[in-house]
């Protein structure tokens, strides 16, 4: 291609999505409840193959400060689970687009305000770009009559649509 490829490519590597020869990477944010999952018997075993898959594929997590905040709270063992992860996952900081994506869920009624946090997690995964947000909140994250509100208020705010899933239901992707 012309230089319109070559500064598309050149973005694309900045942001992470590239690598060698051009195979494509996904960034899959993870939220806590996937993370802690792992150690629960109901959702140990997709959990750890689904993350045991985007290692295996060279693909990334994005985890957040918020995430990393939980997870104090956490037993030690999950922390140390996310160590485990190493340069497969990056922290992404939050910063003024993410408030005020996570303030219009608010403001749209997808979400209450007790609930910033879920709200958060979603802002983070779109606009760092991820391919999904994949998470065990069924209530504020992973629902569906939510899902499509979420896309909604990011198509507004000039982002793509954000994919949310179950790890169960991004096995085997790509």
């Amino acid at each position: 291609g012309g230089p319109g490829f070559s500064l598309v490519f050149a973005a694309l590597l900045v942001l992470g999505l590239l690598e060698n020869g051009g195979v494509m990477l996904y960034r899959f944010y993870l939220d806590t409840s996937v993370i802690g999952g792992v150690f629960d018997p109901e959702f140990r075993v997709s959990g750890r193959v689904f993350i045991e898959e985007v290692m295996a594929r060279g693909d990334q997590f994005i985890v957040s400060p918020l995430v990393l905040d939980e997870i104090r709270s956490a037993p030690p063992r999950v922390g140390a689970y996310l160590d485990s992860l190493g340069s497969h996952t990056k922290v992404w900081i939050p910063d003024a687009r993410v408030a005020i994506l996570r303030d219009a869920y608010i403001e749209s009624g997808i979400i209450t305000p007790k609930w910033l946090s879920d709200a958060t997690h979603v802002a983070i995964a779109t606009v760092s770009m991820c391919r999904a947000i994949v998470s065990w909140n069924y209530k504020h994250i992973v629902h569906m009559d939510k899902i499509p509100r979420y896309n909604e208020v990011n198509r507004r705010h000039g982002y793509e649509d954000i994919a949310i899933h179950t790890p169960d239901e991004v096995l085997n992707y790509g």
